[in-house]
């Protein structure tokens, strides 16, 4: 029994996938074909986004391939970093904001409602109450998202994109209205939403190597 949980050569285990459910395979990997497709957006975009979102959910295997899959389609180090700097600062941001809830919580005649826009407004509470640390998170926040090696309004893009594979309404509201602001197309917006469709799929599509492996370890 391997003592590694994640060794690349479980990967091989997944080439059993196509004997043992091969219209799920067939249908899977139609599926990542369409969304990886050129669009509004470049294959090489979308393999950025991906980049973006395997560190959210934080699969070696996904963060591997596609960031070698990145490179492939011309995606810089400078590049990726950035990407991945805006899945942090998301992150980030996701536990700013649903901070609100505590102050939601404390407030005896509260609504029934746990996700109301309004609750943003609390979010200065943060700001009295730690108000180095949230000015910390601010500057951040700013430089995670602002013009480099990848533009203002591609970063945004990705943010969407992570924050729906985070899953805060609040960090999709923001992020979603600042991409428009910027130029940010429907069509754009969707396929970015795709690949954090296809990716956090992957992650479940990929583990199943580990799956099949510790099914043989104990045979």
């Amino acid at each position: 029994m391997s003592s590694d949980l994640y060794a690349k050569e479980y990967i091989k285990n997944l080439s059993q996938l196509k004997s043992l459910v091969p219209e799920q395979m067939k249908t899977y990997r139609d599926f990542s074909a369409a969304v990886f497709s050129e669009g509004a957006l470049s294959k090489r975009e979308k393999e950025l986004i991906a980049v973006a979102i395997t560190h959210v959910t934080e699969c070696p295997y996904c963060i591997d391939f596609h960031t070698k899959a990145a490179k492939k389609a011309g995606a810089t180090l400078e590049e990726l970093a950035e990407a991945v700097f805006v899945t942090v600062a998301v992150e980030a941001g996701g536990a700013i904001t649903h901070s609100t809830h505590v102050h939601h919580t404390k407030q005896k005649d509260a609504s029934d409602v746990l996700y109301s826009r309004s609750n943003l407004q609390h979010v200065g509470q943060l700001e009295t109450l730690t108000p180095e640390g949230f000015s910390g998170y601010q500057a951040f926040s700013a430089a995670a998202v602002k013009v480099g090696n990848l533009s203002a309004k591609f970063k945004e893009i990705i943010a969407v994109a992570v924050a729906n594979a985070t899953q805060c309404p609040y960090c999709i509201d923001v992020h979603t209205k600042k991409a428009e602001q910027l130029g940010a197309t429907n069509e754009e917006l969707a396929e970015a939403i795709m690949v954090t469709s296809v990716v956090r799929a992957g992650g479940a599509y990929v583990h199943m190597a580990n799956m099949i492996q510790s099914y043989r370890e104990e045979e």
